[in-house]
């Protein structure tokens, strides 16, 4: 008899804020392919050469800011996710991160101890990235096939456009808007522009026009459109007139071509524009983390701030809420269900 199970995959944190837990974790992280896709030796260059010289202390600063008594922010929330969920499950429930501890591998461990055959994995990330859902599942099949070939998975697709999820994110966003708004601001998360194209094997996408389209081969691996559908749908939800809200991408690395527009470029000249009391929110990721609570919360205020804003209103992520844990649960049965149809 197979017995099932639930991984539940988030991005990683450093283990702790000392400069050399920190650097190891970048290490990791922007060593991996699917994140800085230059080849290996340019790769490490970059990276090992430049960036782990004086990234790693500043990073370690911000790491400070946001860091709890029970640690990183990301993993303790995590953690919650997969505490309310086995309530509410009758399937073992583990986690694990991409880069770092409790790792992929660890998480998979711990559900095989268990007597799991078969895992659903749930990448938490809504859109499709090169650099998000892609590695997760990159990375979780490398494991599978070294470690536990006779394991099988299931994945999660992203749910940028799934009703469930829109809806989960339209009523956490309006319960936490202000009454006097001038704009709602969406920063998402950024990738270089030729990730975009390189993950796009229908080779029918063109950043200048098919975004917007209805339809087009592409949208199914274009992170662009997906997080302007999910901006639309939460629009189109909550009524907003499309004059009030804002599209905007955020921490870009390096000199290279990332998509536009970009958060701090726009926080920096919106006040300026007449907008001065600005909402803004971060759907690309579902736990609050340093992108959020440090980039956005805090660098993020003082660039609005300094650019002639006068109110400045983080709208926290889905976190633990009771509703986004039902669409976690709502998503994962669904693929533990299709496993009885294989």
């Amino acid at each position: 008899m197979n017995k099932k199970g639930i991984l539940l995959v988030n991005l990683g944190s450093p283990r702790s804020t000392s400069v050399n837990d920190v650097k190891e974790y970048l290490d990791e992280f922007l060593m991996d392919e699917r994140v800085i896709d230059y080849r290996w030796i340019f790769r490490a260059l970059l990276v090992q050469g430049i960036i782990l010289k004086t990234r790693p202390a500043k990073s370690a600063e911000a790491y400070k800011t946001v860091w709890t008594d029970k640690g990183s922010p990301l993993i303790v929330i995590t953690e919650q996710i997969q505490k309310k969920l086995q309530k509410v499950v009758d399937v073992p429930v583990e986690i694990g991160m991409r880069y770092a501890q409790p790792s992929i591998e660890t998480g998979i461990q711990k559900l095989v101890d268990q007597g799991v055959t078969e895992i659903v994995l749930f990448p938490l990330y809504p859109q499709y990235a090169m650099s998000t859902t892609e590695t997760v599942i990159e990375k979780a099949e490398e494991v599978r096939k070294k470690k536990f070939p006779g394991i099988k998975i299931n994945y999660i697709q992203p749910f940028y456009n799934r009703d469930i999820y829109i809806n989960c994110l339209a009523e956490s966003i309006k319960e936490k808007l202000p009454e006097n708004f001038d704009a709602l601001q969406f920063s998402y998360h950024g990738v270089p522009e030729r990730h975009i194209y390189k993950t796009d094997p229908t080779k029918t996408c063109n950043l200048n026009d098919c975004c917007s389209r209805e339809d087009n081969p592409s949208h199914q691996f274009c992170y662009r459109h997906q997080c302007y559908k999910t901006t639309q749908l939460v629009i189109d939800k909550l009524n907003l007139p499309k004059e009030k809200t804002i599209v905007s991408f955020q921490s870009r690395l390096g000199k290279d071509k990332w998509i536009e527009p970009y958060t701090d470029e726009t926080l920096e000249t919106i006040g300026k524009k007449g907008i001065k009391n600005l909402a803004i929110v971060c759907p690309a990721f579902v736990s609050d983390c340093l992108e959020t609570l440090e980039e956005i919360s805090v660098e993020g205020k003082e660039q609005f701030m300094h650019g002639g804003g006068e109110n400045f209103h983080y709208i926290p992520c889905l976190n633990d809420e009771d509703r986004w844990i039902e669409v976690v649960k709502t998503l994962c049965e669904e693929k533990l269900n299709d496993f009885y149809l294989v």
